[in-house]
């Protein structure tokens, strides 16, 4: 008898499962590895420097049976993880993914980009909301309510450290997470930004 999923933290351990559902996810909710064919791109730039960063805002779903198959990931202060993003973790990774020389040509060169610049992170019009996460689930665990209380756990742990509201970026394109955002509380904020995407935040209290 399969045991029932359920929300733990992060463990060393679930490292193979976290970038096999970042890989699986990053493209507008879909698989991207046909867009980066090495696939610790992803992963370098979305999922492990939080959970080396900041384990402690790092909740997985387990499927009852020991593997991760959803996560989310989180930092209470943006600003300082950006810092320490470029102090700390660009070291450990620039070796595998130096700087892009030029203009980028491809969209690996692009995220590679992003990889390097940390302080796109930081803008003054998400002051008011400090903290920021990415949450994602393996399509067959999306709709069943995991993706809720993934979001629970991680609000609660920022809640408790006293940070009072959290923010989220978002490809406009993937319009059914833009659906769930909204039906946990998430609202717009308004953020001038030239790329097709949304900003969207809310306080980490429950019911927000």
């Amino acid at each position: 008898m399969r045991n029932t999923p359920f929300v733990r933290r992060y463990r060393p351990s679930d490292r193979e499962a976290l970038a096999r559902i970042c890989v699986m996810t990053a493209h507008e909710g879909g698989d991207s590895s046909a867009l980066h064919p090495d696939r610790e791109l992803m992963p370098t730039l979305f999922a492990y420097p939080y959970v080396h960063l900041e384990p402690d805002f790092a909740f997985v779903l387990d499927d009852g049976e020991g593997a991760a198959v959803g996560y989310v990931l989180g930092v209470p202060d943006t600003a300082d993880f950006a810092a320490r993003f470029r102090a700390q973790w660009l070291p450990r990774v620039t070796g595998r993914f130096p700087p892009v020389d030029g203009v980028a040509r491809t969209p690996s060169e692009e995220m590679i980009g992003l990889l390097h610049t940390p302080e796109r992170m930081v803008r003054d019009e998400l002051a008011a909301f400090p903290a920021h996460l990415h949450i994602d689930l393996l399509p067959p665990w999306q709709g069943r309510g995991h993706g809720r209380a993934l979001m629970r756990a991680l609000l609660g742990a920022l809640h408790a450290r006293g940070v009072p509201a959290v923010h989220l970026c978002m490809v406009r394109a993937n319009t059914a997470a833009r659906a769930f955002y909204d039906r946990l509380g998430f609202r717009q904020l308004a953020v001038s930004d030239p790329g097709p995407v949304w900003y969207l935040g809310r306080s980490t209290a429950p019911g927000g």
